[in-house]
């Protein structure tokens, strides 16, 4: 028998090609696994059971993921017809069905990636938990009474539990590698422009890609997901050879920073030694690691962030709700956290403070991209500052909306500067707590410099590896 709840997406792809598990009953048995273990976890927002089961009669067997499922997270990207809510209560009571499919998901397709589901968010992505009002928490398979993460936190849950070996993820602040970090999971945020955009997505921040349980399977995914679309605003060069050779590959010796203060002090003590214990693994390594990170990196004149950004986001999500509903949004249509913190009826931007803003933005960038430029390879960070809070400490319900924003704020210092300059960032989990928690650490390289991402989180992977480490909660 093969336990195919503890295989990553390459073992169990593998074993489809071998003819050791025939690919119906690798899909079943994810189904099987989501519909006992859900009631627990408060993973899945919607089912796609039977859309499952059609899609895996047209899977192209020579793709690199045939017949491996996975779950979509319920924001991004999307199938034609998919039940689409954004961890919105007003779509859901209208029951909403994508009309598209977009970019990432049509390259999930063709990856052989079969959806079983689609995975729960936070109301559009805007909390570093995974709380939505309108659905319930998702848990931490490490520990029911703590949340897994935001805003893909039902994907990384979904991982860590054993019920798919990867999901869908996106990042705009954090939102792959906070509940990668948190789940004991990877968690790759791409370089900008290393996958294709949506047309229609508004900022330059976002990043979709995937939680995954392996680099190999972060590695592959990307070798099949990659690429631009005609007309994409940002673009790489293509990459030497496939991520997937990268995995093993010998990086050299690398200059490395290694930062754990951030803005009011020191992250927690287990943040810390997270990421303290990353450093001696790269310098046994040979690598030179000291103690350095981009002094712009926390800087108080980032008040464009919380002040122009912030406010016009929010209230980019009440429009986008409005246009999917095909009328005016009103109060109850959203959770208090978006309504207050949109602030519908306040003063709002001025063309001129925003294009101000952006060009602060743009400046503080290069600041932050100077000092890769100064010599060094690589910049390693806790990935979230804290081990992960309990839920009860996130509750909307009880929360007031200020007091979860001020709570929740400290979860990005590590995450949100390099959705701002585009450096491809990547979680690896490689810590845990005394009382068996886990704490990622977050390692940085150049832009479009994933191949060299690739080659230390190997190497990393190898000499402290996770891949036995199992979760109470697990297949």
């Amino acid at each position: 028998m093969i336990d195919l709840a503890a295989l990553d997406a390459t073992a169990q792809a593998e074993a489809v090609r071998r003819g050791d598990v025939d690919r119906r009953e690798l899909v079943e048995a994810a189904i099987e696994r989501l519909e006992r273990l859900d009631p627990t976890l408060g993973v899945m927002t919607a089912p796609l059971f039977e859309h499952a089961r059609a899609e895996l009669r047209e899977v192209n067997p020579a793709a690199p993921f045939a017949s491996v499922p996975f779950v979509m997270k319920d924001l991004g990207a999307c199938f034609a017809g998919q039940p689409y809510y954004a961890g919105n209560r007003a779509l859901r009571d209208v029951g909403y069905k994508a009309p598209a499919e977009t970019y990432l998901a049509r390259r999930f397709r063709l990856a052989g990636l079969v959806p079983v589901a689609t995975a729960k968010t936070p109301e559009f992505g805007l909390q570093s938990t995974t709380q939505p009002l309108a659905f319930g928490p998702a848990y931490n398979p490490w520990s029911p009474l703590h949340t897994p993460g935001g805003s893909s936190g039902g994907s990384a849950a979904a991982v860590a539990a054993g019920i798919v070996p990867l999901a869908h993820a996106n990042d705009g602040a954090g939102s792959i590698r906070i509940p990668a970090a948190w789940c004991g999971l990877v968690g790759l945020k791409p370089s900008r422009g290393r996958i294709a955009l949506e047309p229609t997505t508004i900022g330059r921040t976002l990043a979709g890609f995937a939680v995954t349980k392996s680099v190999r399977d972060a590695a592959s995914l990307l070798d099949a997901v990659h690429g631009n679309e005609p007309g994409d605003l940002y673009r790489l060069p293509p990459a030497v050879r496939p991520f997937a050779k990268e995995v093993g590959a010998d990086p050299g010796r690398l200059r490395i920073g290694l930062l754990t203060a951030m803005p009011g002090g020191t992250a927690h003590p287990e943040a810390v030694a997270a990421a303290e214990g990353a450093a001696r693994l790269l310098e046994g390594f040979g690598h030179d690691v000291e103690p350095s990170g981009p002094d712009a990196l926390f800087e108080e004149e980032r008040a464009w962030q919380g002040l122009v950004f912030g406010p016009v986001e929010y209230r980019l999500c009440l429009r986008e709700l409005g246009r999917m509903l095909g009328r005016p949004v009103v109060e109850g249509d959203v959770e208090p956290y978006l309504w207050t913190l949109a602030d519908p009826h306040g003063p709002s931007v001025s063309p001129e403070e925003y294009l101000e803003a952006a060009a602060a933005q743009q400046a503080w960038a290069v600041r932050v991209s100077s000092w890769f430029a100064s010599g060094f390879d690589l910049l390693v960070t806790p990935t979230v500052p804290e081990p992960p809070p309990l839920l009860s400490e996130l509750d909307g319900r009880v929360v007031d909306p200020l007091t979860l924003l001020e709570r929740m704020a400290p979860h990005l210092a590590f995450t949100e500067p390099f959705n701002v300059t585009g450096h491809p960032a990547i979680s690896l989990p490689l810590h845990w707590t005394p009382d068996g928690l886990p704490m990622g650490v977050q390692l940085v390289a150049r832009l479009g410099r994933e191949d060299l991402l690739f080659r230390v989180a190997s190497q990393l992977e190898e000499a402290a590896p996770w891949a036995g480490r199992r979760p109470p909660l697990f297949g």
